[in-house]
């Protein structure tokens, strides 16, 4: 890819988060991912080249120093930080302003530095992968997956935190507020469960809600995400249409309903078997307190009396165990994050030493696997412990690529990268990406946000909850839309 010659022709919308924009060429299989910043402030918030280019850059020493030996070398890929023709970037700007949904509109890309981070399209399989004599372009399912356990940490204040899931109770705090129009059934905790079962039925409500956490592309090209005012059977059927020629035989003579439904049960099945696959026999056991969501709607009979273990180095065991570095919850780590601002203020200078804002090195890898397990009351032990919880934060946030592509009866194909021999074959690969550091700054408002998303819980599900006698002033929220609020499970 020339950076000289670039023409924002080339490049199309691939999709957006709350921080950046990506754009993506097929015929390099590469993406962009540019900064945005605040419709309101773009003027005076944006970066200069400079720093812009050291965010980046910081962004590349994290994923490959810090997130790549936690999360193993296989899932993680290394990114570049580029300098782009500052008429390039402008032009692409104005090309896919249109394209963008009218909810992410509230920034605006980055115009003024021209600096991108370049990665892998991984919605393409790479060449060594792909040996398909089958002309059918490349599936590609994207998963965020989210918090997979319970806490367990005695610093916990509401036992409804070691009971219900973060995501399942943040689902009624967003709907409440405007977020979202319909609550997903979608349960992590039945996602990192490792029972196929358990596992399928997550797949399955990502499937019918998809909100910000599930997407699929055929050939680079997004077929199915969220549409929030979207028609879901008719969406499920226009999926199903595009995925029938990878999972049903062309003379196949079920009806379209008969039909939708095998090619969707398929997809999960591959996308179950991708996700469990490991090249290590060895099992990680979960501890069965930490693996029951009381919102999820599966069966109490099934979740007590299912063994829950995951292949050891699978993706999800690996994400799983990042995640749970934070071992304290936000409630423990409040006290340490003091503890590291009051050293802060009284030894400014030992900021760059204890690399609060990187660099994201081998020796801040150290840091969070040295950390002591008891607390000694050192600024070590704090620092530490924040920098796991920033760590774990990161791949509760990440994504989960699974690629996939039809391979013909005479593929000579590695059987560790094969799917369901028996049935349609398929080659793939599993990859994770958006592995961006989380501020240092931002844990007072995780710890605030927290509180808001449990008390909010509790009185939106359990009205007459004593624990609540005094909180609802405190949140400062109203109680409009509670009456459209869900209850999933028994009080």
């Amino acid at each position: 890819m020339e950076l000289d010659k670039m023409d924002e022709n080339d490049w199309k919308y691939h999709g957006e988060g709350n921080k950046s924009l990506v754009v993506s060429n097929v015929q390099h299989a590469r993406v962009l991912r540019l900064l945005k910043y605040s419709t309101e402030d773009a003027e005076n918030s944006h970066k200069t080249t400079e720093q812009a280019f050291r965010h980046i850059q910081n962004i590349v020493d994290y994923s490959q120093n810090v997130m790549k030996p936690l999360l193993g070398e296989k899932f993680v890929h290394d990114g570049e930080a580029v300098k782009l023709p500052l008429d390039f970037v402008r032009q692409l700007s104005l090309k896919v302003q249109q394209e963008r949904p009218e909810s992410r509109c509230d920034k605006v890309m980055d115009t003024f530095s021209g600096c991108a981070l370049c990665l892998p399209n991984l919605t393409q399989l790479s060449s060594c992968c792909c040996c398909c004599r089958e002309h059918r372009p490349p599936l590609c399912i994207e998963i965020k997956p989210k918090c997979g356990f319970l806490p367990s940490s005695r610093h916990v204040t509401k036992e409804i935190k070691k009971q219900v899931c973060r995501f399942c109770m943040h689902q009624h705090f967003k709907l409440a507020h405007g977020k979202w129009k319909r609550l997903s059934r979608y349960c992590p905790l039945d996602l990192f469960s490792g029972n196929k079962q358990r596992m399928s039925l997550a797949i399955k409500h990502l499937i019918e809600e998809p909100q910000n956490n599930f997407k699929i592309f055929k050939g680079g090209e997004c077929i199915y995400s969220c549409k929030d005012d979207a028609d879901v059977l008719q969406d499920l059927d226009e999926l199903a249409q595009h995925l029938r020629p990878y999972f049903l035989p062309s003379g196949s003579l079920m009806n379209g309903h008969q039909s939708s439904k095998v090619v969707l049960n398929e997809l999960i099945q591959v996308i179950v078997s991708a996700l469990l696959s490991s090249w290590d026999p060895r099992k990680t056991h979960l501890s069965e307190g930490r693996v029951r969501c009381e919102a999820s709607l599966l069966h109490r009979d099934l979740l007590r009396n299912t063994n829950h273990c995951l292949p050891k180095d699978c993706v999800l065991d690996k994400i799983l165990g990042t995640q749970m570095l934070d071992n304290l919850d936000i409630e423990g780590l409040n006290p340490l994050f003091k503890r590291v601002e009051q050293h802060l203020q009284d030894f400014p200078k030992e900021r760059s030493s204890l690399q609060i804002d990187g660099p994201y090195s081998h020796s801040f890898l150290e840091k969070i696997q040295k950390c002591p397990t008891e607390d000694d009351g050192s600024i070590e032990y704090a620092v530490g412990k924040v920098h796991q919880y920033r760590v774990a934060m990161t791949a509760k946030d990440c994504s989960i690529m699974i690629t996939i592509a039809t391979c013909g009866e005479e593929d000579g194909l590695d059987q560790s990268l094969e799917i369901q021999p028996s049935k349609p074959r398929f080659t793939y690969s599993v990859s994770i990406l958006d592995l961006d550091p989380k501020p240092y700054e931002s844990i007072p408002h995780q710890s605030r946000l927290d509180s808001k998303i449990v008390n909010h819980y509790l009185r939106s599900t359990l009205p007459n909850n004593q624990e609540l006698a005094n909180q609802s002033v405190f949140l400062g929220w109203d109680r409009e839309g509670e009456d459209c609020t869900l209850v999933f499970h028994p009080v």
